[in-house]
């Protein structure tokens, strides 16, 4: 009965941390949840009896807990361990690996970005990537978390990617020496015509005040008044939720950033403007945002807010599609689950899972010369298994993009680098504020 009493233990946490509901309502969840977990434990015993191999509860136990998350979405996980002082360090933005945001996609670990600036970056890794084996040994059908536990290690060391590129037909051997990820979450620059550049690579924690300090760097070192500014949220994978409501509140001195609907209490939320940062900093300043494929979570809730107040341009290629939210519910003193529990809208309402924010202006990536190979098989929220879906039932051809060739956008790769330009959609951005007035660039009504 060992492993019956765990699973009712852990059900039960679950319940509490979840749904503080009546005890009636209580006992009728688990009276519908009795026949289930009556063949549940047959399994176990049947395993335990006839299995060709003896198997160790623990390794039953938990493998019953990862069916029972991987049956929800891709995002909710049981975590323990290691694996949850992984998630910790993350949160703080400081440890030793490649730097790499990935998934598991049908049995092959995927890239959906780097970490720009980071080792993986810096070796040639792109979003889209397969990650096929380490040192030479496959790592196709494992588990992500043994996958990633061993990319991670020792700053200095060396591992060897083998990596599938949709598009090419070899596979790619990269070499990749581990460096100390402290990511930076926010760096700035000051460009050509008094415009400032603000790249955010992640949402750990203190990330609004660091925009926040760019911003007076900025000023500093321009020569008179700023003309404009670019938020970076290019290949962002996200991160606190409280931080992409803090950097929104930078720009919004009044009005809904966020709403956040769940369904048990306390999970509906919502976020407005003027409660982390007084004031709009850069009032009257014309500000563009970049975004991406690999911009997701908590890089869409600022998008979407700053492009619902017409705060901001948002240029780039359609986002991620990730519109949930995960919680950490503890489970004892060393474990907990990461857990779906909501979803979030934009101040205007949309919910952008699945279907992501849509720039208002599209600009094509032109200077990255595997562009037209790696478009065709770039992966969104839509693309993962077992995803949630938008709850307002948005069809499949209205997240297709507009194939009609752009006149603007027909320089090759190598046009581009004969002229020096090595990012395309943050030299478009910055020749479009250098050509406008703030009049012209979005600003609030």
């Amino acid at each position: 009965m060992k492993i019956a009493a765990l699973l009712q233990s852990a059900a039960l946490v679950t319940a509490v941390a979840l749904i503080p509901t009546a005890t009636a309502s209580m006992a009728q969840v688990d009276g519908r949840a009795g026949p289930e977990f009556s063949k549940l434990f047959a399994t176990y015993q049947r395993i335990k009896a006839s299995y060709v191999e003896p198997v160790e509860d623990d390794v039953l136990v938990r493998g019953a807990i990862d069916g029972m998350l991987a049956a929800l979405d891709p995002h909710s996980g049981y975590l323990d361990g290691s694996d949850l002082q992984r998630l910790e360090t993350m949160i703080d933005g400081n440890y030793s690996g490649l730097g790499l945001s990935v998934v598991m996609e049908d049995g092959a670990v995927k890239v959906i970005s780097p970490f720009r600036g980071s080792p993986a970056d810096e070796a040639g890794i792109k979003a889209g990537d397969f990650i096929t084996h380490l040192d030479g040994e496959l790592i196709y059908g494992g588990e992500l978390d043994d996958a990633v536990a061993r990319m991670r290690g020792k700053a200095g060391t060396s591992i060897k990617l083998t990596i599938f590129r949709p598009g090419r037909d070899e596979p790619l051997e990269v070499p990749v020496t581990r460096g100390v990820i402290e990511l930076e979450p926010v760096t700035h620059s000051l460009e050509a015509g008094n415009i400032g550049v603000i790249m955010v690579n992640e949402f750990s924690a203190d990330v609004g005040a660091d925009v926040f300090n760019a911003w007076g760097e900025i000023q500093k070192e321009a020569t008179g008044r700023v003309s404009g500014l670019i938020l970076d949220l290019r290949s962002n994978p996200g991160g606190s939720l409280d931080e992409a409501v803090a950097l929104s509140d930078l720009f919004l001195d009044s009005g809904r950033i966020v709403s956040q609907r769940g369904r048990a209490r306390g999970e509906t939320l919502l976020y407005d403007a003027e409660t982390v940062f007084r004031g709009d900093m850069a009032e009257g300043v014309p500000v563009i945002v970049l975004i991406d494929a690999g911009s997701a979570s908590a890089s869409e809730i600022v998008a979407g807010a700053l492009q619902d107040h017409r705060r901001a341009l948002i240029m780039g290629d359609r986002s991620f599609g990730k519109g949930s939210v995960q919680s950490l519910l503890p489970l004892g003193s060393d474990a907990a689950l990461k857990l779906t529990t909501a979803r979030y809208f934009t101040p205007a309402g949309k919910s952008v899972q699945e279907g992501g924010i849509n720039p208002d202006i599209s600009v094509p990536q032109l200077s990255d010369p595997d562009l037209a190979l790696r478009q065709k098989y770039l992966t969104r929220e839509s693309d993962l298994r077992g995803h949630l879906i938008n709850e307002l039932g948005i069809k499949d051809e209205e997240l297709e993009n507009d194939k009609v060739d752009d006149p603007r956008f027909q320089q090759t790769a190598e046009q581009l680098e004969e002229k020096g330009i090595e990012d395309f959609q943050l030299h478009y951005a910055l020749e479009t504020l250098r050509r406008t007035t703030k009049s012209s660039v979005a600003l609030r009504d």
